[in-house]
């Protein structure tokens, strides 16, 4: 079986920063050791809520170091190192694999449509070059790339890739890739929303910036799908559901950014071109996490 280290809640933390600009690394240390200490099972920095694709090259090592000396080895650490090109991936993840990543993550982005060979080489020549297991990440909302179940399948045939992040909200693309790559394919879901259905149909983990409000919530569920206990799985999804839809409708670093300062953390302003969330939005996700017991009425 290949090495897919990652099970449960895969907890992604924001990049915060600092009013000047500069990356709040002692802040996103914080962040980290509160999300380490209430139970999750993964850190994953550096991806869609990390705002990869707005930081500098020195930015994005910093996170890396950073996340990863924080968790110091207590769960497994999943490093975003998506690029462009592919010798700025290559270089990202070797940065990761260097500092003591446990893996890393690769979504294809590319302003030029990509073909299947491109992508396949892509991903050829990124595991070639470190020794880390790999997860391919397909969101075409933010990458711009569908990879269909199939092109998946192909890449999943690279010794090291080992595991899927699949964002697109279509469960069917899971039974898919099963049916194509086998019944011991890890695959793992970041679609929020379709966070129960996800479990029910096999995956591994979800993927969310759900635990920076309601970590114990996020936990439990997946416990309760690991004790098999549906109806309690099920009452605890539909509890946190209305707060899952609403940071993927508003954004996931506008939403989670907003959410913590509401509960009085301080993580200054979003890069630009991101604007914080209006006052109405603010208002609506208050009363959700009211309604959580997060927040006092």
């Amino acid at each position: 079986m290949k090495n897919a280290p990652l099970r449960g809640i895969v907890s992604y933390p924001i990049t915060p920063f600092q009013e000047d600009g500069r990356v709040n690394l002692g802040l996103l240390r914080e962040l980290v050791e509160r999300q380490v200490k209430a139970g999750v099972h993964a850190i994953a920095p550096l991806g869609s809520t990390g705002v990869l694709p707005y930081l500098t090259d020195e930015e994005r090592e910093a996170v890396t170091e950073t996340t990863v000396q924080q968790v110091a080895g207590r769960v497994p650490t999943l490093v975003g190192v998506s690029s462009l090109t592919t010798e700025r991936t290559v270089h990202h993840a070797r940065f990761a694999e260097r500092v003591g990543a446990t893996a890393v993550m690769i979504i294809p982005m590319s302003y030029w449509k990509l073909t299947d060979a491109e992508i396949l080489r892509h991903f050829d020549t990124v595991a070639k070059a470190i020794s880390l297991p790999i997860a391919l990440y397909n969101n075409p909302a933010t990458g711009g790339i569908d990879l269909t179940p199939e092109v998946i399948s192909k890449v999943l045939e690279i010794p090291n890739v080992t595991m899927v992040k699949e964002s697109t909200g279509d469960v069917n693309r899971m039974h898919r890739l099963v049916q194509l790559a086998g019944e011991q394919v890890a695959f793992y879901n970041g679609s929020n929303p379709l966070a129960l259905a996800a479990f029910v149909a096999g995956a591994r983990g979800w993927c969310t910036a759900a635990p920076h409000l309601i970590p114990e919530l996020n936990v439990q569920l997946y416990e309760a799908i690991e004790r098999k206990e549906l109806d309690l799985a099920r009452m605890l999804f539909y509890r946190q559901l209305p707060l899952l839809q609403f940071i993927v409708k508003h954004g996931l670093p506008r939403a989670i950014s907003a959410g913590l300062e509401l509960t009085g953390t301080r993580v200054g302003p979003l890069r630009a071109p991101l604007l914080p969330l209006e006052a109405p939005q603010v208002e609506e996700l208050r009363r959700i996490l009211v309604t959580l017991e997060v927040l006092r009425a």
